[in-house]
């Protein structure tokens, strides 16, 4: 999705058991097409704004927010400081968009709420769990606000 990319920026929050695994294959990632991995973790709201400026001082080429809940739940906030930074941010749910992000690829989470209560209702009904399917989501989406930074020079192909 972004050609030439050599400095990548990363938003974590490493207390989030879901942040380890994604910040690990990203890396592995960074390292086959040779480009410099930065991260910015962040514990709790208050953290957002100085590990986005670690990564405009790191002059990163893309911020990419990892799927944790902290993060999701901030995501005006980081939308706003990114973009005040100039900082091209890409993000894993269409909701970080929504809230002024640039760019999502990612599940649908209205998709995985509803399926979760289709079975939730499934077991309700007497379906034992061990009989329900275990689903992935079918396809990925992609978001954008068309909208880059002024100081961005992302050369962003079309979603």
């Amino acid at each position: 999705m972004f050609p030439g990319m050599s400095r990548i920026g990363i938003l974590t929050n490493q207390e989030d058991p879901k942040a380890p695994p994604q910040l690990k294959e990203l890396e592995a990632a960074g390292r086959a097409k040779n480009a410099k991995i930065s991260t910015g973790n962040v514990s709790r709201p208050g953290d957002i704004e100085n590990a986005l400026r670690l990564l405009a001082r790191e002059q990163v080429d893309v911020v990419i927010v990892l799927q944790t809940g902290l993060l999701l739940v901030n995501g005006r906030q980081i939308a706003a400081s990114a973009l005040g930074m100039g900082l091209s941010t890409l993000y894993g749910y269409r909701e970080h968009v929504v809230a002024g992000g640039l760019i999502s690829y990612g599940v649908d989470l209205s998709w995985c709420y509803r399926r979760a209560a289709y079975f939730v209702d499934r077991i309700l009904h007497g379906t034992p769990p061990a009989h329900l399917p275990i689903e992935f989501p079918p396809n990925f989406r992609c978001r954008s606000t068309l909208r880059p930074p002024r100081h961005s020079a992302l050369p962003c192909r079309r979603c």
